[in-house]
């Protein structure tokens, strides 16, 4: 790549969460191959972020790349509007018999924002088909984030969440305090003051949406299992669905293979993508109940009035099979089970340094959160020059590494983060 091409990606080319006028640097790529990154200049870098928590079984996976090769010689795309295939249906087949018995009803979306959308429209639609159309609203913890299009904005925390700006555009949900209970805890008293709310919205509510056990990108805190029980517990109580968000914690990112699984609750609608095809392609689903489904079909419009254009696109679905019968294979757990291990191990002793307010590790998934927000562009130099890939955010130094990963690549990505602090 010559420096022309480095000058218009700067120039021209927008990134995630960056600025055109003096952004932050990026690094070219030339390929990747089980945890490594190849830059250009011939550098290799352990990826800890598994490409925003997506490529759970690492780069360039030989079942993966034959899965998309096969599918490929047969179709790439075709519409879902009137047309139906293998891949789809061997995908829903897997994801159903996967996941709780009460979801039964699958809907493929083409990236985990949609999904979110497609959940609160399910929601609203299920109740104009209960004859209920005043339950349109959400209810929501602060400190969630659900995704960056305007319907999963609106139940992403408005004041201190990256969506502030958009404030004044968004519909007026309902958001309620983050759960202070921390993982392994009663959530007691943080239920005590959801349920005021309920009390007080339950007529005008359509769902709750959150995600269960871990936040995300809205500050990576590990919270209490029993809040989510307490929640469903409450959502059955007052008449209310509820919604989780599954994209970042599926597939056994918390060492169960769906964070609701420590909670032993299934939701009414369920969100997931992400990991779905191992990092592959764009690829969603939203799942629920027989119940919901009927209520949607009863609704004026008939049918649930949603459909994209790449729906139950062939390839992506081919590719999420066979990443999915990768998970059924069961070595995740023990890849999980050992990162946590190393992850508490190795990071734990960090809360013990200057300016470390709190370490957390939760399955493969370990955080670091500082008191003043990190020089992204210096901290990123840093790591680049340690051979790892790293990319913090906020006051938050994390990792999400793939399952795959080895010891001693692990505690590179420890090692780094040590020495930054």
């Amino acid at each position: 790549m010559s420096n022309s091409d480095l000058d218009f990606d700067r120039q021209q080319i927008w990134h995630p969460y960056t600025a055109l006028r003096e952004p932050l640097p990026t690094y070219p790529v030339a390929r990747a191959e089980g945890v490594r990154l190849f830059l250009e200049d011939g550098r290799a870098l352990i990826d800890g972020m598994s490409s925003w928590w997506a490529a759970i079984h690492g780069y360039n996976h030989p079942a993966l790349n034959a899965a998309a090769t096969e599918q490929l010689g047969k179709m790439s795309h075709v519409m879902f509007g009137g047309i139906t295939h293998e891949p789809a249906i061997r995908l829903c087949e897997k994801l159903v018999a996967m996941t709780p018995a009460p979801l039964e009803k699958v809907f493929l979306a083409d990236s985990g924002s949609i999904s979110v959308e497609v959940a609160l429209k399910m929601a609203v639609q299920y109740w104009q088909g209960r004859g209920k159309p005043d339950k349109c609203r959400y209810l929501t913890p602060r400190r969630g984030y659900h995704g960056d299009t305007f319907g999963a904005m609106s139940v992403t925390d408005p004041d201190s969440g990256m969506h502030w700006m958009f404030k004044g555009l968004l519909p007026g949900h309902l958001f309620m305090p983050m759960p202070e209970a921390k993982f392994g805890e009663s959530a007691e008293a943080d239920l005590a003051v959801a349920e005021q709310y309920f009390e007080a919205h339950h007529q005008e509510l359509a769902a709750v949406i959150l995600e269960p056990v871990v936040q995300g990108a809205g500050g990576m805190r590990i919270y209490s299992a029993d809040y989510v029980k307490g929640l469903r517990a409450l959502c059955d109580r007052y008449q209310v669905l509820l919604i989780l968000d599954e994209i970042a914690t599926g597939f056994g990112r918390t060492g169960k293979l769906f964070a609701m699984e420590w909670a032993g609750i299934s939701p009414d609608i369920l969100c997931l993508g992400k990991a779905l095809t191992g990092g592959y392609l764009t690829l969603a689903a939203t799942l629920t109940t027989q119940d919901v489904a009927d209520g949607i079909s009863d609704s004026p419009a008939g049918c649930f009035m949603h459909g994209p254009t790449f729906m139950g696109n062939p390839l992506a679905c081919a590719i999420a099979c066979q990443s999915l019968a990768l998970l059924e294979e069961g070595q995740w757990r023990q890849q999980v089970a050992a990162i946590e291990q190393q992850l508490k191990a190795e990071l734990l002793p960090l809360k013990g340094k200057a300016g470390v307010l709190d370490v957390r590790v939760l399955g493969a998934i370990g955080v670091v959160e500082v008191d003043k927000p990190v020089d992204m562009a210096a901290l990123q130099r840093h790591f680049v020059e340690a051979g790892v890939w790293i990319r913090p955010f906020g006051r938050l130094i994390y990792l999400m590494p793939p399952y795959v990963i080895q010891p001693d690549e692990l505690s590179q990505l420890t090692a780094a983060i040590a020495a930054a602090l």
